[in-house]
């Protein structure tokens, strides 16, 4: 990276999120019960501050109420009374959800309450007719209008958070979000090519397709600059929504050992290689080849390879690889 070409720093925790505010064990949802068991508050500490929204008490819904379910089809439903199929709050929650966008522009994320016809992000009950069974297949009306405004905004379901490769990614997306936020606040060319070097081998870890077409994207920046910044935060977004493979990790880590290729001796090199292919194959856990190098980068720093995202994309308090 260019010298003269300065970024902010990387954001520290805790960083600014919207969650639903049951996750938080408010007493909200339609029973008057919360749903603070359903998030892994523990595993999350220190990283968030939260900032809690229910968008059905939001637009004057009772605790507790009558629920709430969605019918229709996959293309066109609306969410409906269980009891009373003549109460209709579609355009209410819609409605709530475009107020609230106003108040995300800081967000570094959100983490919405599975299941909910309201609030939940993937795989909600849709019920063709009163009576017919449902099928998984919805989103949340709340939830699919915040989305729909902010595509690119990190996003995930709470009980998903319980499974180790998904919390590590929704986090990795988080604090890769929340820096972007910052740059683009005076973004130039220079600044973008700046930003992507330092998330380029975290991409090629996640997504090989989208790390091909960002440096396509990148490669002329002299027309269209605001369209092709917003193109590229997408595909960046979108490549980091996709989990690490080990294969991906190990093609990564043997990518950052070639710039070792002639600072360590013969021994060191084939320890390396072999610690990353035995993360390769499940034999030993990530932390064990990235402690390695980081270790020959200390003896022999390179400054392009120090300030790569991967090697911790997000504070290693957290201890968010232990388990990868």
């Amino acid at each position: 990276m260019p010298a003269q070409v300065e970024l902010p720093p990387r954001p520290e925790p805790p960083l600014q999120i919207g969650i639903s505010q049951c996750l938080l064990g408010e007493e909200v949802r339609y029973d008057g019960s919360g749903a603070r068991s359903s998030f892994p508050h523990a595993a999350l500490a220190g990283l968030f501050e939260y900032q809690s929204f229910c968008p059905e008490v939001g637009i004057g819904m009772t605790v507790p109420r009558d629920p709430i379910r969605l019918v229709g089809t996959e293309e066109d439903y609306r969410v409906v009374g269980v009891k009373d199929p003549t109460i209709d709050k579609t355009d209410e929650l819609r409605a709530y959800a475009n107020e609230q966008v106003k108040q995300f522009t800081d967000f570094a994320g959100y983490i919405f309450m599975h299941n909910s016809p309201s609030c939940g992000l993937m795989r909600v009950k849709i019920y063709p007719s009163r009576n017919a069974p449902a099928k998984r297949q919805g989103r949340g009306i709340y939830a699919a209008e915040v989305t729909r405004q902010l595509p690119n905004l990190p996003v995930e379901d709470g009980g998903r958070l319980f499974d180790v490769v998904l919390r590590e990614n929704f986090v990795t997306r988080t604090f890769a979000y929340a820096h972007w936020l910052g740059v683009n606040e005076d973004l130039t060319p220079g600044r973008l090519v700046a930003f992507h070097s330092r998330y380029k081998y975290l991409l090629m870890a996640h997504s090989q397709v989208a790390y091909q077409e960002t440096g396509r994207l990148l490669s002329n920046l002299k027309s269209d600059f605001a369209q092709k910044a917003q193109t590229y935060i997408g595909l960046l977004m979108q490549g980091l929504a996709q989990p690490c493979s080990r294969k991906g990790h190990a093609n990564v880590l043997s990518h950052l050992q070639g710039y070792l290729k002639k600072r360590i001796d013969s021994e060191s090199r084939q320890e390396l290689g072999g610690l990353i292919e035995a993360y390769r194959l499940g034999e030993v856990p990530l932390l064990a080849p990235i402690t390695l190098l980081k270790h020959h980068f200390r003896r022999y720093p390179d400054e392009y390879v120090l300030q790569q995202s991967y090697l911790e994309p997000h504070p290693s308090h957290a201890a968010l690889r232990r388990q990868l």
